[in-house]
């Protein structure tokens, strides 16, 4: 027996989208618990899904993410848990200033924030550096402070949604079938030019504003000068600082070249184990504890506790990310990405803005990222199956990550981050992060498109 409705799929849509903006926003229902509320309620109104085989539909897609992306988003996060704690990422933020100079401080935070949220999740880097953005400002005389802050996320949120293991382009390269190493390479170059079209919005918006320096929760700004001052000698050296980053980097696009220059080959067949993302963030993750161990003196009993700390934090990011898979599943399902096929095969939007818009409609809506990212990936990879593009659909995957940062506003707990540990105001934060989130965004679908254009196929 099917569910009985005859709705058309883009209703469907817009009551799941709704319902989800509902429950999290307006009745602060946990987003895990929400999204596969909405899934459940898309199973019931899709007219080709029969009633009693909506909950294991369900049930099946949000596994089959959970076992694609669990295992790298928990070692994600013990990496990020070691290198807080060890000091190795404070110690990569004073190394880029002391690179870019003090009168080009931002730029170093713009940098930190790129190489930080490779591994350690975004909101987890903006808490690590805006005190010392904070601090940096203090220097400069309580000039530059929209700069300062906005400079974190510049780097920060680019990272965070162009290069996995981050859950939004890990889930992503998963569900449409795409080589992890690629990925992480065209992210990487994505992001990079994104970021610096965002950090001049800032210097202008900064310009435009002059808002100070202000107190916030957290240090006081007396605290802040004594931080400012910390002896360099007590944090770990650079290469081991970025020794927990580079290795996962290094040893998954290995697997990518390999299976390029020598398909089938034993070099091929070891490459694909030692590169596979799970067992590369378990390595990168060993080092991260070997790391917080030399520079801590701890023993391996002790290394227990922020091992188990992190893992802990992981669980409810990988519920939530599966719990996006199964919404998106469920949207395919419900003939969601067929209406979407027709608008891309009648060739009056191309997958690249199709995947862009439809991020940006579900950020909004929801505010969140991830969900938005793995939810419009679900849709559009059996549609570019079935009807591939002319050029590579990892472009296409960067332009859904750019979109899923338009629309930073205040159902998103980042705005409120954001906001509350610089001291602005709600109307601050609209003029402030929401512009430079849609200027990032934005970048990075362009770069997308002119990179479709260029090197089609990678």
């Amino acid at each position: 027996m099917l569910s009985g409705t005859l709705m058309h799929p883009l209703a469907i849509l817009l009551l799941s989208i709704v319902a989800v903006f509902v429950l999290i926003v307006r009745l602060k229902i946990n987003a895990f618990v929400a999204l596969i509320a909405a899934a459940i309620l898309i199973g019931v109104l899709a007219p080709t899904v029969p009633i009693e085989a909506v909950m294991g539909e369900v049930a099946g897609r949000f596994g089959r993410v959970v076992g694609s992306i669990g295992i790298p988003i928990a070692m994600a996060a013990v990496i990020g848990q070691c290198m807080m704690e060890s000091g190795a990422a404070d110690k990569i933020t004073r190394r880029f200033i002391a690179w870019f100079g003090e009168k080009r401080s931002s730029l170093s935070l713009v940098a930190s924030g790129y190489v930080l949220s490779v591994p350690v999740f975004y909101d987890t880097v903006f808490y690590l550096l805006v005190p010392l953005a904070r601090s940096m400002t203090i220097r400069a005389g309580g000039r530059h402070y929209i700069l300062n802050a906005l400079a974190i996320g510049a780097g920060g949120s680019a990272t965070h949604v162009f290069v996995p293991p981050t859950p939004g382009p890990l889930a992503m390269a998963e569900t449409m079938n795409i080589d992890l190493g690629l990925v992480i390479v065209v992210g990487l170059l994505v992001a990079a030019p994104a970021s610096l079209l965002t950090w001049l919005y800032c210097i202008w918006i900064d310009k435009k504003l002059d808002i100070p320096v202000r107190e916030a929760p957290g240090l006081s700004l007396a605290e802040l000068e004594e931080i400012a001052h910390k002896p360099e000698s007590e944090l770990p050296g650079m290469f081991a600082s970025l020794l927990p980053v580079v290795l996962p980097i290094i040893m998954i696009t290995s697997n990518t070249v390999a299976g390029t220059l020598a398909p089938g080959s034993e070099i091929a067949r070891y490459a694909s184990f030692f590169g596979n993302p799970s067992f590369a963030l378990m390595v990168a993750a060993a080092a991260g504890l070997w790391v917080l161990a030399r520079q801590k003196g701890m023993s391996l009993a002790e290394l227990a506790k922020p091992a188990q700390e992190a893992i802990g934090s992981a669980g409810m990011i990988i519920l939530i990310t599966a719990g996006g898979g199964a919404f998106g599943g469920m949207l395919v399902e419900a003939g969601v990405g067929d209406v979407f096929a027709e608008l891309a095969k009648s060739g009056s939007m191309s997958y690249i803005w199709l995947g862009f818009g439809v991020s940006v409609l579900l950020r909004v809506a929801q505010g969140s990222a991830t969900v938005a990212m793995i939810t419009v990936a679900s849709i559009l990879a059996p549609i570019m199956v079935q009807s591939p593009p002319a050029y590579h659909p990892v472009y296409v995957l960067m332009a859904v990550g750019g979109g899923s940062l338009v629309g930073n506003w205040m159902n998103n707990s980042g705005f409120w981050v954001f906001t509350t540990m610089t001291g602005l105001t709600e109307v601050e934060g609209l003029k402030t992060v929401t512009g430079s989130s849609a200027v990032l965004g934005t970048s990075g679908a362009v770069v997308a498109w002119i990179g479709s254009i260029l090197f089609p196929m990678v």
